[in-house]
């Protein structure tokens, strides 16, 4: 049996807070087994651009990345945040090493093509090196990657952090079995959204589809569950979604959004 991998996914949400971020990282390195941390950016980046009379630009949740917001993205994910998240690891004992997709080139994406919107320096992925992971991995080192990947033209793209973890959870799954975790603010996914406490339990297809259809899951969580569903069907063992405070409970699937290929027992 292949050993487990855990390649959990935080929030900028909880990045942005620095008390939640805290005990997120002092669980995360209790983890006791192979893993990486994809992490999100927060508000700092729309902080900084502020600072420096850059407009940000958001459609449908997701910001526009032109050549001066790039910039800003690059300093803040792949510096900022990303050294801060792997010195408080460091300071737990935790032997982290900090990374954007083209650092050993183990995230290589293509900007995306212009239809109705122009994204501008956003990337698509297109292949993981899972070898170069993994040697990271077998020499003791933590991934930290930031939301940050290169296309073979040389340059920096701006890409979601929730289908980078995907993407890499899924490319690692022909190594270990791989467990893939999704922490942010909520408890997991909710059937209502002014209660946090109305978490489903578990998510198949067809109940999936079913919440897609009343309305009850939209937004910014189906680019998130399409992640899921998508790691599953290619090869991750397990998938959840849940609080940055239940990220140990959820290793036992005690907590949060089950995610499943299934029918739900």
């Amino acid at each position: 049996m292949s050993q487990t991998l855990y390649v959990v996914k935080i929030g900028g949400n909880v990045i942005d807070n620095p008390e939640a971020c805290a005990r997120f990282l002092k669980d995360f390195a209790k983890l006791d087994a192979p893993k990486i941390l994809v992490h999100g950016g927060g508000k700092v980046a729309t902080q900084m651009a502020a600072k420096l009379q850059i407009e940000t630009q958001m459609v449908e949740g997701r910001r526009i990345t032109d050549k001066a917001m790039l910039d800003v993205v690059t300093m803040v994910y792949g510096g900022l945040v990303n050294k801060n998240l792997v010195a408080q690891l460091q300071a737990l004992s935790c032997n982290a090493i900090g990374l954007t997709g083209a650092d050993g080139g183990i995230i290589r994406s293509v900007k995306r093509p212009v239809k109705s919107i122009d994204y501008g320096f956003v990337g698509d992925i297109e292949a993981v090196n899972a070898k170069q992971v993994n040697a990271l991995l077998a020499s003791g080192l933590i991934p930290v990657i930031a939301p940050l990947t290169y296309s073979s033209e040389g340059l920096l793209l701006n890409t979601n952090a929730d289908t980078m973890a995907s993407a890499t959870a899924i490319a690692m799954a022909g190594i270990f079995e791989v467990n893939l975790i999704f922490c942010f603010e909520k408890k997991g996914v909710l059937s209502d959204p002014d209660d946090d406490n109305a978490v489903i339990s578990s998510l198949n297809p067809a109940s999936y589809a079913d919440y897609k259809s009343t309305g009850v899951i939209n937004k910014g969580m189906i680019p998130k569950l399409d992640s899921a569903f998508e790691a599953l069907n290619d090869g991750v063992k397990q998938v959840t979604i849940c609080h940055a405070d239940d990220l140990l409970a959820a290793t036992k699937s005690a907590a949060g959004t089950v995610i499943k290929l299934d029918a739900i027992s």
